[in-house]
């Protein structure tokens, strides 16, 4: 695929390979954005219904992995040139998309702990080398009262010892020194490398602060093991070359309720 814009592939690989998160500004219109909103509305609604159809990252928290065609916008994204340019930037081209979803910390979120989305791999433990990206896009403008992601710029070569993806309180102050909070505006994506060292903070407004979130591997990347995507066979059919070599997952018949299986168990109660 041609991109129309050109892209700094140092600043890109610089972005992610030194802070961990990049950003592309009003890479959306506003009115794109509210149709993402009102997609993500109405499948989160049908998710709460379902058994299993929403996970609990703490209270008032939840995270829902959805079927791509149900969202008006999702090719939209995944050719988007600034999304294609930063995927095989860091990923090389043969990228696959394995985890399409989004979050909603509602009012009363509590503040995480400090984690990342999962364990470092080897490729980046021993080969330094990120084989994974996440995207995000807000639905609404973030202000500092509706729970702000906030980052550890630098924290995704991180080493500790224990849990994974929990990082040990003798090193919390060396995030604190460097939490920064993003406050997004609708219109904005983001890239980050979800190794990076991270948390929602508390929700104290009385509105929800949904995301999208879009999940990404290298070729030898596993992420694509906790999540299960499926497309069906008459929407992957209807689709360009492109977007076809890019999805991962599974293609079916019909569409299957997914089940959510990434229980990230540390984040279930939240921190006061």
């Amino acid at each position: 695929m041609e991109t129309t814009e050109e892209f700094d592939v140092a600043q890109i690989m610089g972005g992610l390979y030194g802070d961990g998160f990049i950003a592309c500004k009003g890479a959306f219109p506003r009115a794109w954005v509210e149709q993402l909103g009102a997609d993500i509305a109405r499948l989160f609604a049908e998710a709460r219904r379902q058994p299993g159809g929403a996970l609990e990252r703490g209270p008032n928290r939840y995270y829902v992995e959805i079927h791509p065609e149900r969202l008006r916008g999702f090719v939209d994204i995944i050719t988007h040139p600034w999304v294609t340019a930063v995927c095989e930037a860091v990923l090389g081209p043969d990228y696959k998309i394995v985890e399409v979803g989004f979050d909603v910390p509602e009012p009363g979120a509590m503040k995480q702990p400090w984690h990342r989305d999962f364990f470092a791999p080897p490729e980046t433990v021993i080969g330094r080398r990120l084989n994974s990206l996440a995207f995000n896009i807000t639905t609404v403008d973030v202000s500092e009262d509706m729970g702000p992601f906030e980052i550890a710029p630098g924290t995704q070569w991180d080493v500790w010892e224990g849990d994974p993806m929990f990082p040990p309180p003798d090193l919390h102050a060396r995030y604190e020194a460097r939490a920064q909070r993003k406050l997004a505006r609708m219109g904005d994506i983001s890239a980050r490398s979800a190794l990076t060292v991270h948390r929602g903070t508390a929700n104290q407004s009385q509105k929800s602060r949904p995301v999208f979130v879009l999940g990404v591997d290298a070729p030898d990347g596993i992420n694509g093991d906790k999540h299960d995507l499926q497309v069906s066979q008459a929407w992957h059919d209807s689709q360009p070359a492109y977007v076809r070599g890019h999805l991962g997952g599974r293609v079916v018949r019909e569409l299957e309720p997914i089940f959510q299986a990434h229980t990230i168990e540390g984040l279930r109660m939240g921190m006061s």
